[in-house]
């Protein structure tokens, strides 16, 4: 019987993002569950625990930030690795991510979807190592 494919949650409002993505990381086997709401993906990932939560900072609704911290309050939720993938670098950002307790903080420019795959694929198996 073949595996199930491991989901990933991908909570981004730019269409071209997901679109590019969600084939990327379909192409690796992986089930990728979308969504641009905050509200949203609190519950997909309480319900369906995907391996890993990739997640833009600026969104409608609720930012990164407060989903990461509900995330990480959440005993449903807290053990989901969380990367942030946004346009936002500034240092400042990137401290409260990680103070937050994000696996990884990305920034779009600077890192292509194979990138953030093999990041993905790391932290899975170090986590189940």
């Amino acid at each position: 019987m073949a595996e199930a494919p491991k989901k990933i949650l991908l909570v981004e409002d730019d269409p071209m993002i997901v679109e590019m993505y969600k084939m990327r990381f379909e192409e690796e086997g992986f089930e990728v569950l979308v969504t641009d709401r905050g509200s949203e993906a609190l519950e997909i990932a309480s319900q369906q625990r995907p391996v890993a939560v990739l997640l833009d900072v600026i969104l409608p609704e609720i930012d990164g930030f407060s989903i990461l911290q509900n995330l990480k309050s959440s005993p449903d939720t807290r053990d989901i690795p969380v990367m942030l993938l946004t346009n936002l670098g500034q240092e400042s950002d990137q401290e409260k991510g990680r103070q937050l307790g994000v696996a990884d903080y990305f920034i779009k420019s600077q890192h292509t979807p194979a990138d953030i795959i093999q990041r993905v694929n790391s932290i899975i198996i170090n986590k189940t190592a």
